[in-house]
C-alpha cells in the first residue's frame, strides 16, 4: 500500500491523502496505488500541501493505514516523549500502535 502524506501550508500539520483532500488523521488515508506520484505532484503544483511524499503503508487488524517505518508512525501520532502533545486520533484504535 501506497499513502502520500506531506505538511499543511498555514499550520505546518502532518497531513495525509485521503483521495480527495487531506487530513490531518492518518485513519482518512488511502492507498493512492500507482498514482501517487502523479497526485503529490499535482498537489504540490496545486499549492494544496508542503513537500508530499509517498511512504510505504500497511493496514493494521483494524484497517487503518500503519506507516512501515518507524519515522512516518511518529509523525502519523505525533512526539513520543511528551504524550499531553501527542495527535488525538479520530479513531481511538490507533492508540494500541506499538511504536
Amino acid at each position: 500500500m501506497k499513502i502520500i502524506t506531506g505538511n499543511d501550508l498555514k499550520s505546518g500539520a502532518v497531513t495525509w491523502w485521503t483521495g480527495y483532500d487531506w487530513s490531518i488523521h492518518i485513519e482518512e488515508a488511502v492507498d493512492a496505488g500507482d498514482e501517487a506520484e502523479a497526485i503529490a505532484k499535482r498537489e504540490e503544483a496545486a499549492r494544496r500541501v508542503n513537500g508530499p511524499y509517498i511512504i510505504d503503508a500497511e493496514r493494521d487488524e483494524n484497517g487503518t493505514p500503519r506507516p512501515g517505518h518507524i519515522k512516518e508512525r511518529i509523525r502519523a501520532l505525533g512526539p513520543t516523549v511528551r504524550p499531553d502533545l501527542t495527535l488525538k486520533p479520530a479513531d481511538p484504535e490507533i492508540g494500541n500502535w506499538v511504536i
